[in-house]
């Protein structure tokens, strides 16, 4: 519940009738048009009125609804807005202010839809106008709602992880070893310890001894995406950010859909981390820490210890046009993680249309710097279409070093 205060002025019926009630007190007395005056004398009479009036309120008091309202993009939240004059009498009329961002329509008597087509933070607002004095005063406050929250919405595509060792829990990637799973693995003689649940009874009695059956071995991963916020270069690369939080919302709730923990770090003004954790609610609160990112150059990007599990698999979404970034994403393959880098650049981050020597040679200096960062343990694959991760990060799996090429 807030209050805003009430800055009464005149309305344009009250600037009407001062006028008219001016202009022939005029004319009468300077042309002795004792009628004019007579004309004049009802107008100054509502204009003294106001003095008669009840007193116009001091202030509104505007209820509004606690937290954030969260949403996805395309979709629209309902609030309910109770406005009321304090200090005084008053009409109150209250419209939604315009915006390019988001839309506010009435759905009913102190009920609105808010919607927005593109992910971001918003605050939308309200406009009371006040009525008082007969219609002779006005006054308008401008009433910020509650934050509105625009979750990006990703496509449900699968998007494969990179093989790594993952940690001693039970999920649904396969692993090449033999353990508690549900999948086929082979059969083997009996040994000393083996449960009695794996015996193979048809193949114990066509062979004449005990047999168990090994299953794969199924494991869960630790996911991170690792967003790059730092200002980037006007042109093509002002839709990386957009890309980027896109990129990380899809591998992220893939890994959830799967029973991966997962995670995110956002690199930008300030450094940003939401530990791994799993459930559709560690979906939400990966998405408030997106949206609460702040861009902005950043002096340390190393991402401290206690961010990241052991042993996590980390995908990162970058323009790779800042060294930092990529310092930061080689100190974490030294600290023994997977790190995958996915350039969302499209094209060279020049303004204007570059000659095709430079053009060739910049594509040519990208292609080295991918190929360093590759030797180096950290696979970089472009992203061109944003219907194609999977494919991107299956690229990156394939050209991806062993874990022990970087010690």
């Amino acid at each position: 519940m807030t209050e805003h205060p009430l800055a009464w002025r005149a309305s344009p019926a009250a600037l009407a009738l001062a006028t008219c009630a001016a202009v022939a007190l005029t004319v009468g007395v300077v042309g002795r048009w004792w009628e004019l005056v007579v004309f004049a004398a009802p107008m100054l009479g509502a204009l003294g009125a106001v003095t008669w009036l009840p007193r116009p309120a001091t202030r509104v008091r505007v209820e509004t609804p606690d937290g954030a309202l969260r949403c996805f993009e395309s979709e629209s939240v309902r609030f309910s807005v109770q406005v009321r004059a304090c200090g005084g009498a008053a009409e109150l009329t209250v419209t939604p202010a315009e915006s390019d961002s988001y839309t506010v329509e009435q759905g009913g008597d102190g009920d609105y839809l808010v919607s927005a087509h593109r992910w971001g933070r918003y605050k939308p607002a309200l406009i009371v106008t006040a009525h008082a004095g007969g219609g002779l005063l006005t006054a308008t406050v401008r009433v910020p709602v509650a934050e509105l929250r625009i979750f990006p919405l990703a496509p449900p595509m699968p998007t494969p992880l990179p093989h790594a060792p993952l940690p001693d829990r039970i999920g649904a990637h396969r692993t090449r070893r033999y353990g508690s799973g549900v999948e086929f693995g082979d059969i083997r003689p009996h040994a000393p310890g083996d449960p009695l649940r794996s015996v193979n009874w048809p193949v114990s009695a066509r062979r004449g001894r005990l047999h168990v059956t090994e299953r794969i071995m199924d494991r869960a991963a630790d996911v991170v995406a690792v967003l790059d916020t730092t200002p980037q270069a006007p042109g093509p690369a002002s839709e990386s950010l957009h890309r980027i939080v896109r990129g990380a919302t899809q591998v992220v709730q893939s890994a959830l859909q799967r029973g991966d923990r997962a995670g995110v770090v956002a690199s930008g003004l300030r450094l940003r981390w939401l530990g791994a954790d799993i459930g559709r609610r560690q979906f939400y609160r990966i998405l408030d820490t997106v949206l609460d990112s702040e861009a902005g150059a950043s002096e340390g990007t190393l991402v401290p210890r206690v961010a990241l599990p052991p042993r996590a698999v980390v995908i990162a979404f970058s323009t790779m046009l800042d060294t930092n970034f990529a310092l930061a994403l080689l100190e974490l393959r030294r600290r023994g993680h997977v790190v995958v880098a996915v350039d969302v650049l499209r094209g060279p981050p020049f303004e204007h249309e570059l000659d095709p020597m430079t053009a060739r040679m910049w594509r040519l200096e990208r292609r080295n710097m991918y190929r360093n960062m590759g030797v180096l343990g950290v696979p970089v694959v472009a992203w061109d279409d944003d219907s194609a991760l999977d494919l991107a990060l299956a690229l990156a799996d394939r050209a991806r070093r062993p874990s022990g090429a970087l010690r």
